[in-house]
């Protein structure tokens, strides 16, 4: 189980094959890297803050909590902070199972969490000037099937 919250670039098929490698008696590895994405055409970045510490502190707990809800044999969770442009890889999730199920729901789990309830604050700069991202009503409902 690894956690690491940074603001370098990160290479996902890297990580991915590290992740992988030596796991015996796993069937499934499952993964998900989100990407900023520029959705009304006019985002100069996007800024990503966080409390040191705090957030690996909470990321690490949901973590283990997914550990043991889906019986992992490992997980890891990679989340980017800084200025962030279009197309940069904001963070990436992996999961690795006996099998495909749990894999899949612990991966789809830990990103619902990510995006509603891990310490980050997402300020959007656009041609227009910058605002903070607020929580969206449908990221909060994907929580409660959790």
């Amino acid at each position: 189980m690894r956690v690491l919250v940074q603001s370098e670039a990160f290479d996902a098929g890297a990580e991915l094959n590290r992740f992988s490698a030596g796991h015996s008696g796993v069937g499934a590895v499952v993964s998900f890297t989100g990407v900023v994405r520029d959705s009304d055409g006019d985002l100069q970045e996007m800024v990503i803050e966080h409390y040191p510490g705090m957030t690996e502190k909470a990321i690490t707990k949901i973590l283990e909590e997914a550990m043991s809800r889906w019986a992992l044999a490992d997980a890891l969770v990679i989340h980017r902070h800084g200025p962030l442009k279009t197309g940069d890889q904001i963070m990436m999730v992996a999961t690795a199972s006996a099998h495909r199920a749990a894999a899949f729901e612990a991966a789809d789990f830990l990103m619902d969490y990510l995006k509603s309830r891990a310490p980050f604050w997402k300020k959007e700069v656009t041609d227009a000037g910058s605002a903070w991202v607020e929580a969206k009503d449908a990221d909060e409902d994907a929580l409660k099937r959790w």
